[in-house]
């Protein structure tokens, strides 16, 4: 990788985390589908007694030792179900790791995204946004349509998780293609 690639790279990198970080905290695509739980104190009252100091993601009803989709079926139908994600009593909010974490994670996408874009043909700073946005799409999709199909994640937080990242990938292809050497005017991308 020359310096120039990862150079651009580092400047979309940097444009994909502001990005991230203005659609988390400043618009509410970081709160889509999100909803609280009513009278939660009871229900984490319940979880704490159950699970105590054992983090985890849970799913309920759970299959057991059993592999019989009719038995499980037949939970389904009688019971609630979902996912839970739980963190025994003592987790603090957005904490420093977790934000160099976020930031080193958006950082290699964009590299990679970066370092893609330059293997590319495309010499025009348009087509490798294009590159980049299509890349972004398929980021966006690889996990959260999964999620919404099998899981039942609600339809509003994947639309919003997959503006984000299509979104945060179009910016690191914009800050990055404006750095990546290009043709010169007239030649095709």
């Amino acid at each position: 990788m020359t310096k120039r690639i990862f150079l651009a790279g580092v400047a979309g990198g940097i444009a994909m985390f502001l990005w991230s970080s203005v659609a988390h905290m400043a618009l509410p695509l970081g709160r889509a589908g999100i909803r609280e739980i009513p009278s939660e104190a009871r229900l984490l009252g319940a979880m704490h007694s159950t699970l105590g100091e054992s983090p985890g993601l849970y799913s309920f009803p759970g299959l057991g030792a059993s592999t019989d989709m009719q038995l499980y079926a037949q939970k389904l139908a009688a019971n609630p179900s979902g996912l839970l994600i739980y963190h025994p009593p003592g987790a603090r909010a957005i904490t420093a790791p977790q934000l160099v974490t976020e930031f080193l994670t958006e950082l290699l996408e964009a590299l990679l995204l970066t370092w893609l874009m330059a293997q590319t043909r495309f010499e025009s700073r348009i087509s490798r946004i294009g590159f980049a946005a299509v890349v972004g799409l398929v980021a966006a999709m690889a996990t959260n349509l999964p999620y919404w199909n099998w899981y039942g994640f609600p339809a509003s937080y994947t639309s919003a998780y997959m503006t984000t990242e299509f979104v945060g990938f179009l910016v690191a292809g914009l800050a990055a293609a404006r750095m990546l050497p290009h043709s010169p005017a007239g030649s095709a991308g």
